[in-house]
């Protein structure tokens, strides 16, 4: 990957444009980050940086947006979100994952209430799923799960307000699934290749990007 620094939103969106995927955070493999590529003045700072912007690119570019790649946060562009959906769907829509009995009950649960009512932001969507003390464990597991499996994405940061209408705080996730967020763009191709095929096409991508990394960590990486 070449070297390259983010200075505004607008190098965020050529970047994730340029190389597909862009995690977030540091990870196993070096240098393919926003974090090691950031200006340093707009990484934890009182500067409009990448935290803001998350919620602009992903509504600007159409791009998928959860914990892909190792627990971590990433971006991916439409074209590589497709290939990933496949690849970890695993030729599977959820209803089918279902049926052969592949899916656990609380993960159906949550993904049915996101469904249901996406786009939802994550107060609201534990308040319907019970998800407090007392009440339904393991929100931040099956979500992760489920986003790791491409069947959820971020959809959006909102952000809250106060009595002035003034925003305020850190943005909240909101949540829907890409077949309601991307429409017919993404269901009428992520199924359209075999998985094997998906996960070839990204781990010669990820190798022509890091030529020089070793072969297991860019696979443990993809899966």
């Amino acid at each position: 990957m070449r070297r390259f620094t983010i200075r505004s939103k607008a190098d965020l969106i050529a970047a994730i444009d340029e190389f597909g995927i862009l995690p977030f955070f540091s990870n196993s493999i070096a240098g393919f980050s926003i974090e090691e590529h950031i200006a340093p003045r707009l990484w934890f700072t009182e500067n409009e940086g990448p935290w803001e912007w998350k919620g602009p690119v992903i509504r600007e570019t159409g791009c998928g947006y959860g914990k892909f790649f190792e627990h971590k946060a990433a971006f991916v562009s439409p074209r590589w979100f497709l290939t990933l959906a496949n690849f970890r769907r695993d030729g599977y829509d959820f209803d089918a994952r279902c049926d052969d009995g592949l899916v656990a009950l609380k993960d159906q649960a949550l993904y049915t209430l996101i469904d249901r009512n996406a786009p939802i932001i994550s107060k609201s969507l534990k308040q319907l799923g019970d998800y407090r003390k007392g009440g339904n464990k393991g929100f931040d597991t099956v979500i992760n799960r489920l986003e790791h499996q491409c069947y959820v994405v971020i959809s959006d940061f909102v952000y809250m307000t106060d009595r002035n209408g003034e925003p305020y705080g850190w943005g909240v996730a909101e949540y829907s699934t890409p077949e309601r967020l991307m429409g017919a763009a993404f269901t009428d191709a992520v199924y359209t290749e075999s998985p094997e095929q998906s996960y070839e096409k990204l781990f010669a991508h990820l190798t022509s990007l890091f030529p020089d990394e070793d072969a297991d960590t860019l696979c443990r990486f993809l899966r």
